[in-house]
């Protein structure tokens, strides 16, 4: 499901068999040509990748990703080892990964969620599955707790009205009830929210947050910030951000991941990955808008080494 507002295209004049030869010479022998597997692999999007996969295997003989994960490490191997794999399978790694052990990642369960179409959320589904024996909303559940879980698992059910159909009646009264179950009461009833805001068609949230803004006299993200704390709160803020606008959200998924000190490498890592072939140019142009300065030089600033130059050519160039 490419769309065409990526900063990663086709290459022209493609060889994957030219590129599997020159991939083995950058790794054979003493030390690593870094600078050729970012020129070809980060400049191919990930049909052509698959297929440089499987001709490496068929003409070398050996499997490009354990030669990848054995001479690249660290953040650098992150971005080469993710823009390797199928985009539906990088999704169900990241929410695998953020499930297993100790913690839990919350804000990339939270985002891919909630950011997510239908039918992406149904692949999702199958091949969480199909990897590890056990349903994405079993690992959920035993993982999260209380509301945040019940959210979660209405998101993952990719279940979300797909229709335009606006009723008007309806959406002043959702408004009515997310003002009743919020602001105009002692005690938060979070189910309300949730009911809303997981199940209702994009179109028909626009206007009742219109509505809802009508009644409150204040913007519903204010409401949510003021009513709810924690995961469930950047979860309810996900959904709306979402709704309104997928680039605006990325953007400011970005620029928290690297504003402040210390930078959040898995999730800028996963945003670059995962949108690099579908939004980027937008999400890059949104960037600007909002923050100012180019995701570019943010970048630029937060990164290094060919874990940069990875990053800047997913980010396709200086705006």
């Amino acid at each position: 499901m490419a769309g065409n507002r990526g900063t990663i295209r086709a290459a022209s004049h493609f060889s994957a068999e030219e590129d599997a030869q020159k991939l083995r010479k950058a790794m054979k022998g003493l030390g690593t040509d870094e600078d050729a597997i970012i020129e070809i692999l980060v400049n191919r999007n990930l049909s052509q990748r698959q297929e440089i996969k499987m001709t490496y295997k068929s003409t070398i003989g050996r499997d490009l990703i354990n030669d990848l994960k054995s001479e690249l490490s660290g953040k650098f191997e992150k971005v080469i080892i993710g823009l390797m794999t199928p985009i539906t399978l990088y999704d169900v790694e990241e929410l695998k990964r953020a499930m297993k052990g100790a913690g839990t990642d919350e804000g990339c369960l939270i985002e891919i969620l909630a950011s997510r179409t239908n039918e992406e959320i149904r692949r999702i589904n199958e091949t969480y599955k199909h990897q590890y024996g056990t349903t994405l909303e079993e690992d959920i559940v035993s993982d999260t707790s209380s509301m945040l879980r019940r959210v979660l698992v209405s998101l993952a059910t990719g279940n979300r009205d797909d229709s335009q159909y606006v009723d008007d009646a309806q959406a002043q009264q959702d408004a009515q009830c997310l003002y009743e179950a919020g602001e105009n009461r002692w005690g938060t009833d979070e189910g309300q929210f949730m009911t809303v805001l997981c199940s209702r068609n994009r179109s028909h949230l626009l206007r009742v947050f219109d509505e809802y803004r009508k009644i409150a006299d204040k913007d519903i993200t204010e409401s949510i910030k003021s009513e709810m704390s924690g995961d469930l709160e950047d979860a309810l803020l996900a959904i709306v951000k979402c709704i309104r606008s997928k680039t605006a959200y990325f953007a400011e998924r970005l620029y928290k991941s690297m504003k402040g000190l210390g930078t959040d490498d898995d999730t800028l890592i996963r945003v670059m990955v995962s949108r690099c072939e579908i939004d980027m140019i937008d999400i890059k142009a949104e960037f600007k808008r909002m923050y100012g300065n180019s995701l570019y030089s943010f970048i630029k600033g937060d990164t290094s080494g060919d874990y940069r130059k990875a990053l800047l050519h997913l980010c396709g160039g200086e705006d």
